[in-house]
Formats: structure tokens, sequence, C-alpha cells
């Protein structure tokens, strides 16, 4: 199982980038209902045969984030 709640991060992480999650499905070239239906789901973000494997080796799955460093190229 996935211990974080997707919906609530996503929606935090826009909060967090001044972003809404229809820029943010522009950005990444998805329709806004795309991005809602993955949000609400939860079944499309995590492969679901990763999470039966680690379920039979008894492990939940969490997931970290981590900023990425914007690199200047010169």
């Amino acid at each position: 199982m996935v211990i974080n709640d997707l919906e609530k991060d996503i929606k935090i992480k826009c909060i967090e980038e001044g972003m809404t999650q229809a820029s943010l499905a522009n950005k990444i070239g998805k329709k806004s209902q795309y991005i809602n239906h993955i949000v609400k789901n939860n079944d499309g973000v995590v492969n679901k045969t990763f999470l039966q494997m680690m379920e039979g080796l008894g492990y939940d799955v969490e997931l970290v984030y981590v900023k990425r460093e914007v690199k200047n190229h010169e």
C-alpha cells in the first residue's frame, strides 16, 4: 500500500509552487481532467505490480519528494 495521500501531496506542492492543477497539466502536456482523475484515483501513479511485489515482501511504499536543484547552463 502507498502510505502517502497523493491527492493531498499534489495539491500542497501546487500551492507551494503557485501553480494550479490545470497549469501543471498544461506544463506536462496533459488535460486537467486527466490529472484530476489520476490524483483522485491513485491507481495510475504507482505501478500496481510493483506495489503487489513490495506488499508480498512485507513492505508498504512511502514516496519522498526531493526538490530538484535548477542548474545554470553557462
